[in-house]
């Protein structure tokens, strides 16, 4: 300091631009540091009935989430097709040793990336005997192999006469047996739900329980219930456990009988949306997952260490 100080007197313009020098090396330095956390893709599509335009439509999306830096990418609830009736569902529906799966092992082991791939087509157990399915959460990791399957507990059986949505979910798909612990990724680790699971909070609160850092919710909202409750439920999850929140999302027509709200959402432990993909087209947005930021937000307000036994919360019943 006393250095710079007796240059300055001795000649203003040599310490003037050996500081702005300085600021610029700090301000590069930042910058660098801030690249260096871990980018997540969480995407955006319209899927239809054709499989193989999915799958086309997804490969684009994953290779462009790659060349901007993300080494993770979440892909929507439906990612595989959209049936337009119960029978062709159920007809295009896989196991997970099928093609569709096998190909996205290869693009991840390719790119060397991971999928988040929500709301696959599952076949049942017993599928020979009941055809029934499935509506499972897959995350394959960078070599491509398939390391958590979580399937969808919460269904969606639901009659909103006033707002033309009819939907029975339970009808051809059976609820999953039970949670799955958080998955260690390159972004942080992740606690895995399907779209309706977002409604029910004693899902996230568990998964944050079992230390998750970033909630994800793929999804295929209505329009009518993703204009009302889309984003207040997502940011709603995110404050409670002071985690991020991840939400890839369907948009636009799948075909006629059927239209997606889009919205695929970023949201951070603070609540804050980070990344929006708007309401019409496909595509993509890419966050940075910044963990510092989720321990700040946990250390300055430690809900969970407030929180009180399960037997309190259960004293009303």
């Amino acid at each position: 300091m006393r250095v710079f100080a007796a240059l300055r007197q001795r000649s203003p313009p040599l310490a003037a631009s050996l500081l702005a020098l300085i600021s610029r090396a700090g301000r590069e330095q930042i910058r660098m540091s801030s690249s260096s956390l871990p980018v997540a893709a969480v995407c955006q599509m319209t899927a239809t009935p054709d499989k193989e335009a999915n799958f086309s439509a997804c490969t684009r999306l994953v290779e462009q989430a790659k060349e901007g830096g993300a080494c993770m990418v979440f892909l929507p609830e439906g990612f595989d097709y959209i049936g337009s009736n119960r029978e062709e569902t159920l007809q295009l529906s896989e196991g997970l040793d099928g093609d569709i799966i096998s190909r996205y092992s290869h693009l991840a082991r390719k790119l060397d990336v991971w999928l988040s791939l929500g709301g696959f087509h599952e076949r049942g157990h017993d599928w020979t005997t009941d055809r029934r399915i499935y509506n499972s959460h897959i995350i394959i990791n960078g070599h491509g192999e398939m390391v958590s399957v979580y399937r969808k507990a919460h269904l969606f059986d639901v009659e909103l006469t006033s707002k033309g949505v009819s939907l029975k979910e339970s009808a051809f798909t059976v609820p999953g047996p039970r949670l799955v612990p958080p998955v260690q990724t390159p972004v942080g680790k992740v606690g895995l739900g399907v779209c309706y699971d977002l409604r029910f909070p004693e899902l996230s609160s568990a998964l944050q329980r079992h230390g998750a850092e970033i909630l994800t919710y793929p999804s295929a909202f209505t329009v009518a219930t993703g204009t009302a409750h889309w984003e207040v439920l997502l940011r709603a999850r995110a404050i409670e456990t002071q985690c991020f929140v991840l939400a890839a999302a369907q948009v636009g027509a799948h075909h006629a009988k059927r239209t997606s709200y889009g919205h695929a959402l970023a949201v951070d432990p603070w609540g804050e949306v980070i990344g929006d993909c708007g309401g019409s087209d496909v595509g993509l947005t890419l966050v940075q997952i910044d963990l510092q930021r989720l321990r700040d937000v946990r250390r300055d307000m430690p809900v969970q260490q407030h929180r009180r036994d399960k037997d309190f919360y259960c004293g009303l019943d």
